[in-house]
């Protein structure tokens, strides 16, 4: 139990620091007197940096798809789940200190030296892109759709990190309105 405490006081302090100031100003310092963990407790738990840079992403990554999975299961229709990931986003936007993707943020400050943080945010990405197909296929629409969506929810988290705005959410929903409306009119001009 003790080590689970730790190891979540340890990982909640990285996740606030990296996310909030960025991986490579960060030093292990920084985290031990943020967790409040003692330097040689924190290198038993966590061997090296790169090694809690992973844990980070990794909880990040099943927090962020549970988070978002537990938000459009709200819905029943197909459609307003597909454009209910649009709503989540925007509500991520307006979280006090959203700095945007933390997976997109990682991967462009290590991902031309940290060969696990470039295979975490792909799996990130990939597991995103597969959310999203599968609310497409029990949308009934054509399978080409979950690409696009998946591009303008990844146009929107940089756009909203940049302009420090959430309304790219709302204008990706806008988008993906009209492309569900396009897949309709698709289906109905084969039948």
């Amino acid at each position: 139990m003790e080590l689970e405490t730790t190891e979540q006081r340890i990982l909640d302090a990285a996740e606030e620091l990296f996310y909030g100031r960025g991986i490579q100003s960060v030093g292990m310092d920084a985290i031990r007197t943020a967790s409040a963990v003692p330097l040689k407790r924190l290198y038993q738990i966590f061997p090296s940096k790169n090694s809690l840079v992973e844990a980070y992403l990794r909880r990040r990554d099943a927090r962020w798809h549970s988070d978002l999975a537990q938000y459009v299961d709200t819905y029943d229709a197909p459609e307003q789940r597909i454009l209910a990931v649009f709503d989540w986003l925007f509500r991520w936007f307006n979280e006090p200190g959203f700095r945007g993707c933390g997976f997109i943020n990682s991967f462009g400050e290590l991902g031309a030296t940290s060969p696990a943080v470039v295979d975490i945010a792909k799996a990130h990405k990939n597991a995103f892109r597969r959310y999203l197909a599968d609310l497409v296929v029990a949308a009934d629409v054509p399978t080409w759709l979950a690409d696009q969506l998946l591009l303008l929810a990844e146009g929107a988290m940089t756009t909203a990190a940049i302009s420090g705005s959430p309304e790219p959410a709302r204008q990706a929903k806008d988008a993906a309105r009209t492309l569900l409306l396009t897949a309709h009119t698709d289906i109905v001009a084969a039948a």
